[in-house]
């Protein structure tokens, strides 16, 4: 669980980094908050859709400009720009 970027580490949380090797595994495709919800915070997470929002603001700012990577999908939720 390891994540560098030009060969300097970037530290992020556990939630951080599944949800970039998910989004990442899978570039072009989007996914609903609902969906990385689901699969990232589990099937028991009571908390909002929101999170979701939340840690990508963070990932995307702790990666710099690969963080724009990450894209919006209005209406939908994230996906990973190949």
């Amino acid at each position: 669980m390891r994540v560098t970027i030009g060969g300097q580490p970037v530290e992020l949380t556990r939630r951080e980094f599944d949800l970039l090797d998910l989004l990442a595994s899978h570039p072009g495709r989007a996914f609903s908050r609902e969906f990385l919800l689901d699969r990232v915070w589990g099937h028991d997470y009571d908390g909002f859709d929101r999170t979701v929002d939340s840690h990508i603001v963070r990932l995307r700012r702790k990666l710099g400009p690969t963080g724009e990577k990450i894209a919006t999908v209005w209406g939908v939720g994230y996906r990973f720009l190949p």
